[in-house]
């Protein structure tokens, strides 16, 4: 089992990477194997809407880090999507990349990319906005049919840099229990799938709108 931890921070080793390596640890003392994927500091176009990714399976912007994720994300088994606030939301970086990520995944039949696989997220902030970009990054779990995992607070730690956001005890406690409750829940799924527990069958969607 394998879980991707994805640093959404233009900052390789800062805040964000050290609160990622926190939930890891508990990971990996697990037996849960890990990779994490750092989405760059190079600009990120945004969803321009073309739909190209239906008929090309990918999205047709190919010179970032989007596409590169999407390949690792098929073999993945859960993940963690970690990013710090900016302006009481994620990073502008991120945001184009969530989009993307999972607007192509969803548009090019591969569904199977994200759902049914247990995610979380991790916020970081030197002050406040955690809880709302807490809400904006869940909404991309939520409409692709990923389990949540949750830890005793809301998962988000507190610091200007990766030294202090280490002295924030509750913070790392939570983060740690996040990595323990992400593999029970891998453990969990594993244990159904020898069973013969089989995923809920799917219907075809049906879109409507609003206005008619």
């Amino acid at each position: 089992m394998k879980v991707l931890l994805v640093n959404g921070s233009p900052h390789n080793n800062g805040t964000t990477f050290t609160a990622l390596k926190e939930v890891e640890k508990s990971l990996q003392a697990e037996g849960i194997q890990t990779e994490m994927f750092w989405i760059g500091n190079k600009p990120i176009s945004g969803c321009i809407g073309c739909m190209a990714c239906a008929k090309l399976g990918k999205c047709v912007i190919d010179n970032d880090t989007v596409n590169q994720f999407v390949l690792k994300a098929k073999e993945a088994d859960g993940f963690i999507f970690g990013t710090p606030v900016h302006y009481a939301a994620m990073s502008g970086l991120m945001t184009s990349f969530m989009d993307r990520a999972f607007y192509s995944a969803s548009c090019s039949g591969n569904k199977e990319i994200f759902a049914f696989k247990p995610v979380a997220s991790v916020i970081c902030a030197r002050r406040a906005g955690t809880t709302a970009t807490y809400d904006q990054i869940n909404k991309y779990f939520g409409i692709s049919q990923m389990p949540i995992i949750s830890t005793r607070y809301w998962n988000m730690a507190f610091g200007k840099n990766g030294e202090e956001v280490q002295k924030d005890e509750e913070g790392m406690q939570a983060l740690r229990m996040l990595g323990k409750n992400m593999a029970y829940y891998l453990k969990c799924i594993e244990a159904g799938n020898e069973k013969g527990i089989k995923k809920p069958e799917q219907e075809v969607v049906k879109f409507t709108n609003f206005i008619r």
